[in-house]
């Protein structure tokens, strides 16, 4: 067991760090949203999307 750990560092070592980095981007993602930041970065005057980002409430 110990010489599969060995052998399979490198691999080991960048699943853990790919596997934080995607941690982390949704980490930022949900807090984002939380507080009411859009996640494309531009304004919603004239954006063909902005009926998705903003639904009118009945």
């Amino acid at each position: 067991m110990l010489k599969l750990l060995i052998s399979n560092l490198g691999t080991i070592i960048v699943f853990i760090s790919v596997v934080c980095i995607v941690a982390l981007v949704i980490y930022s993602m949900r807090k984002d949203k939380k507080q009411g930041k859009k996640s494309c970065g531009c304004g919603c005057s004239g954006c063909p999307g902005s009926s998705f980002c903003h639904p009118e409430k009945k």
